[in-house]
């Protein structure tokens, strides 16, 4: 997807296919081994939670929940649930824009760390485990896909 990042700060604010893009690029970084463990793990990107997620959340904004985990993580899992259901990250960009402003964090950098963050739920990982994986740099130089948006550079 050549140049997606590159026109992303020329643009409106960064649409659902962006947020995929970076969530895409964000999942090509955790390592090989963990990727194949959530190979099943469908990915979806969506504007917010639907009204029945925000009600059995008991959300009092949509702009509450940047993603959510639906499924059953790995150390719950039997062999009775082969084929069941489906494990779902989903991604609500509306939220995570929202964070995005208001932190001044790397778009790129907030799209990891709540995509692991969910990834994570599916491994069975604790809360702790998740913030140790969330603040690990990057695996290459520290120069993420979105270089220059939100840094003001």
């Amino acid at each position: 997807m050549p140049g997606v990042f590159m026109t992303m700060s020329d643009s409106l604010a960064p649409s659902l296919a962006d947020i995929e893009a970076l969530a895409d690029h964000a999942l090509g970084e955790i390592p090989p081994e963990l990727r194949a463990m959530a190979a099943g793990v469908i990915i979806r990107v969506e504007d917010f939670p639907d009204e029945e997620t925000c009600a059995d959340m008991e959300l009092e904004s949509p702009y509450e929940l940047l993603g959510l985990y639906q499924g059953t993580s790995l150390t719950e899992k039997s062999v009775g649930d082969a084929g069941t259901h489906v494990d779902m990250v989903f991604l609500y960009r509306r939220p995570i824009l929202d964070e995005w402003c208001e932190t001044g964090e790397r778009l790129g950098d907030l799209v990891r760390n709540v995509l692991i963050h969910e990834i994570g739920h599916h491994f069975g990982l604790s809360d702790a485990q998740m913030e140790a994986l969330e603040a690990a740099p990057d695996a290459a130089d520290g120069a993420g896909p979105d270089e220059g948006i939100g840094d003001g550079g």
